[in-house]
């Protein structure tokens, strides 16, 4: 069942529906953009991710003040309470964009909502900006009566002087179920000591016949009932619906630089509540991958959907930093190219599709950027970037140059002038395997290595990688650093359950 979609997520949900009109999936969590004013999965062209310039804004349409306008007669077939709902936003001083924005999820909830199990469970992680619209949207979807929690994910961060507010803290998480039976599964967090818990419950301790310490409770209607610390504190502190848990900082070891990554913690514990061994895990918007990453590790089949092929290519990169490169073969890619055939379609251009070549390699197979470039300094189609030894700032160049097909000799020696021309420290050329010839082999070998003194590492200074290779998982051969385009992800222990909490699964 592990499975990454390449595409707009409404056209695989409904997809998806049309496969299991009955519903297959056990737990759904999305973390969509907020607003329509923010760029749909925004990744930055520069290295360090700051160019708002250079932004690849994907998908972009589909929240303009236009096309909403479709989708509104889509909702009108399909729940005319939605839609009435929708229109009658449409018709009040609410911003357009505001309405384009509730349409477009509106469509995508309805869709995701079909496709739950009976059992299943559905969160929903947005801001106050939008929480109160998108409420109501989901109680026409699901019905007010399946609404569990409206969780508030509380923030730490300095602290700032508000002129005409208090500071905004939180973000929103709407937790909805299928159905009145839906699976659920009592979350706890350990106490820190017995001490926690009688302050808490504000009783003086006492000793039963046996020796063991308890406090009293209320148990309503006047009655009394003892309560064992021992059992408390095997049993652990129940979660409430405020949840403290620090955003990512610069320096967190799980950063991988992505401008809206959600911490593992608040997965781990949402996928922990709602789901157990085996089920199926779905985020629509799985932007670096975190929930599909932290599904993996608690032993969830899963299934992650974006639009943005480097995005696919980030997840793809993280779950073979994290587990290896065996995981590879535990999933597919649906949008993109998954053998040598498909690959050879996508070069020849007859798949038709946003997705070029190109793009596919550089962006989604390497990691890097796909900006060709045509100059004094020569030809390329992309680069990589990584950090000097001891250095955050000073940033080594490797130009990647890929190869459709009709490749020889003469692009080799242009693609060397071009890393020499540049100061590039190294170089990756891509080709299809019957494309590569022993001569540019032996070219590619002439140029020697690219040696990093401060570990005594030296690499090849030009690399020469067969499209059948990146299809297995192999990449560039380059230093190790937390500051290339993207942080690379550690590595995890396939079998270890986050935070020992095998008792629930």
């Amino acid at each position: 069942m592990n499975q990454l979609y390449f595409g707009d997520c409404l056209d695989i949900l409904k997809k998806l529906y049309h496969g299991y009109p009955t519903g297959f999936v056990d737990l759904i969590y999305i973390d969509p953009p907020f607003n329509s004013k923010r760029n749909y999965n925004i990744l930055f062209e520069t290295v360090d991710l700051k160019d708002a310039k250079a932004q690849k804004q994907a998908f972009a349409d589909t929240w303009s003040n236009i096309s909403y306008k479709d989708t509104l007669e889509q909702i009108k077939e399909i729940d005319l309470d939605l839609w009435s709902f929708l229109q009658s936003l449409d018709r009040i001083k609410i911003s357009k964009s505001a309405v384009s924005y509730l349409t477009t999820m509106a469509i995508r909830i309805y869709y995701m909502h079909k496709i739950l199990k009976d059992s299943g469970s559905f969160y929903l992680h947005c801001d106050p900006t939008m929480s109160h619209y998108l409420k109501i949207v989901c109680d026409l979807i699901f019905g007010s009566k399946k609404l569990r929690n409206e969780i508030v994910w509380h923030y730490t961060g300095w602290n700032k002087k508000m002129k005409d507010h208090f500071e905004r803290r939180h973000d929103v998480i709407l937790f909805y179920s299928r159905s009145d039976g839906s699976a659920f599964n009592s979350y706890t967090t350990p106490w820190q000591n017995k001490e926690e818990y009688i302050k808490i419950r504000k009783q003086k301790v006492l000793l039963d016949k046996d020796g063991r310490e308890y406090v009293l409770s209320d148990k309503g209607e006047g009655r009394r009932v003892k309560r064992y610390i021992d059992d408390a504190m095997a049993y652990g502190r129940p979660v409430d619906d405020v949840w403290e848990i620090d955003k990512l900082t610069s320096s967190a070891k799980e950063r991988l630089e992505y401008p809206t990554q959600k911490p593992e913690a608040l997965l781990e514990r949402i996928i922990t509540a709602s789901s157990k061994r085996g089920n199926v895990v779905l985020d629509a918007f799985c932007g670096c991958g975190t929930t599909v990453s932290v599904a993996e590790s608690l032993k969830r089949q899963w299934i992650g959907i974006d639009i943005s092929h480097l995005a696919i290519g980030l997840i793809e990169k993280r779950l073979r930093n994290e587990y290896g490169k065996k995981i590879i073969k535990t999933y597919d890619v649906d949008g993109m190219p998954k053998d040598i055939a498909s690959a050879r379609q996508l070069a020849e251009g007859t798949t038709g599709g946003r997705l070029k070549f190109e793009e596919w390699i550089i962006e989604t197979k390497l990691g890097g950027i796909h900006k060709p470039h045509q100059g004094e300094n020569g030809s390329w189609d992309g680069h990589l970037t990584f950090d000097l030894p001891g250095s955050q700032k000073t940033k080594e160049v490797v130009l990647i140059e890929a190869k459709s097909g009709h490749t020889g000799i003469k692009d080799m020696r242009s693609f060397i002038e071009s890393i020499r021309k540049c100061k590039a420290a190294m170089g990756g050329f891509v080709a299809f395997e019957d494309e590569i010839t022993k001569p540019m082999a032996l070219l590619a070998k002439d140029e020697g290595y690219y040696k990093q003194n401060l570990f005594r590492m030296k690499y090849p200074k030009v690399q020469i990688l067969s499209v059948e290779s990146l299809l297995d998982g192999d990449i560039i051969e380059m230093p190790d650093t937390e500051h290339t385009t993207f942080k690379e992800a550690k590595r995890k222990d396939r079998w270890k359950i986050l935070h020992d909490r095998s008792k629930l699964f």
